[in-house]
């Protein structure tokens, strides 16, 4: 008789991370002067270190990083590096097909700059869709008292009844209802890849130098703008929900708050 726990580890233990950390991280201002983001220290590990934590506390070895803005400072040894050697002209999109060669089989992708419990992780991999966000429901409480970084700058979604993404990105307005926060990871699977790497191809060529979706260049485009792409053409994105168990770290004001809490919150490292 097959044991489907054994199988579903098997399948969970297969999937490969890729984390984007190109970025400048200017908004951290002095912190990441000679650092990229990822390399901010908290409790004398680095965020990137907390994220290969709780991504090996899943089984997932198999973990790939690509380096853009003071690449030199990101080294820990067993990891995959790719360089983005544009990191300055574009952004996440096409930061993340400076790996496409690895984008394939089970794949999470997500943001180097998110501070997240191992849960988040599990609760990911358990998804056995094809394309699968990260969506926090329990969101609006990171943005009271927030200045730095205001509401009208999340990364929103609102999903339907099965949980399928309608609309994501920049779109909150007070009035129109929005459902979560979309927290900068995704999950593809194999098929889920190739229809990732086939659409991003198509559309690098038909919107190279041209507005895509809300950025003003295609080379701009965040990986939001490709996935609201996606759900356009009919492709079903489904979006696995959390609530909290994560922190974004995208200024000083969010560094502040979350060298505060994270000791209370993030337990399962």
């Amino acid at each position: 008789m097959v044991n489907k726990k054994k199988l579903n580890q098997k399948y969970r233990n297969k999937t490969k991370a890729l984390i984007i950390a190109a970025g400048l991280g200017s908004r951290l201002k002095k912190h990441t002067e000679n650092l990229p983001k990822c390399m901010l220290d908290f409790g004398g590990k680095t965020l990137l270190q907390k994220q290969l934590d709780a991504y090996r506390n899943c089984g997932v070895e198999d973990i790939s990083v690509i380096r853009g803005y003071k690449k030199e400072k990101i080294n820990y040894k067993g990891l995959r590096y790719f360089e983005n050697t544009d990191y300055h002209n574009n952004n996440s999109l096409n930061s993340i097909f400076y790996a496409e060669k690895i984008i394939n089989g089970n794949i999470i992708i997500a943001y180097s700059d998110i501070l997240f419990d191992s849960s988040v992780v599990q609760r990911t991999l358990n998804s056995n869709h094809d394309i699968s966000v990260v969506v926090d429901i329990d969101w609006r409480g990171y943005y009271i008292g927030r200045k730095d970084h205001p509401v009208t700058e999340a990364e929103n979604v609102i999903f339907n009844s099965n949980n399928e993404v309608e609309k994501i990105g920049k779109i909150y307005t007070s009035s129109q209802e929005v459902h979560g926060e979309f927290i900068g990871m995704i999950k593809l699977s194999n098929r889920g890849a190739e229809i990732f790497k086939q659409q991003f191809n198509r559309l690098k060529k038909t919107y190279w130098n041209k507005p895509f979706q809300r950025s003003k260049t295609f080379q701009k485009a965040y990986l939001t703008d490709m996935i609201q792409e996606l759900v356009d053409i009919g492709i079903k994105v489904h979006c696995v929900i959390i609530e909290s168990g994560w922190e974004e770290i995208d200024t000083v004001e969010d560094y502040q708050k979350a060298l505060k809490v994270f000791k209370k919150k993030f337990t399962n490292f």
